[in-house]
């Protein structure tokens, strides 16, 4: 159990990872897109720099036993981040990154029973 719970946790501490910093550092597509929507961009950079935070809280508090409870909180704030994203991709009916969004929730959800238990 403990290997699959690592496994999981550096899963989405990559992705996480991934996401956040192409939200900090968007291309000039990403530029575009942003300007598009009509989001605010900083709103979007904070919501990158949460996630690469969040990141880093799902592996460094359990791996070095440094207050530890810290990593299922991690795994609780991206559980609320992908209810909130799945709401608002089922606003613009984009269902495919609802279904995306509930997974990871899944995940997320898996990682913070398995380190509170």
């Amino acid at each position: 159990m403990n290997i699959t719970l690592w496994i999981v946790q550096i899963l989405l501490a990559l992705l996480f990872l991934m996401v956040g910093s192409q939200k900090v550092m968007p291309s000039k597509k990403g530029n575009e897109e942003i300007d598009r929507t009509g989001n605010a961009s900083n709103l979007f950079a904070f919501i990158g720099i949460v996630e690469i935070l969040g990141a880093v809280g799902l592996i460094l508090p359990w791996l070095l036993n440094i207050v530890p409870v810290l990593t299922p909180l991690a795994a609780v704030g991206f559980s609320i981040i992908m209810v909130l994203a799945a709401i608002h991709h089922a606003k613009r009916k984009e269902m495919k990154s609802v279904v995306t969004n509930i997974i990871i929730l899944a995940l997320a959800i898996f990682v913070v029973i398995g380190r509170l238990i």
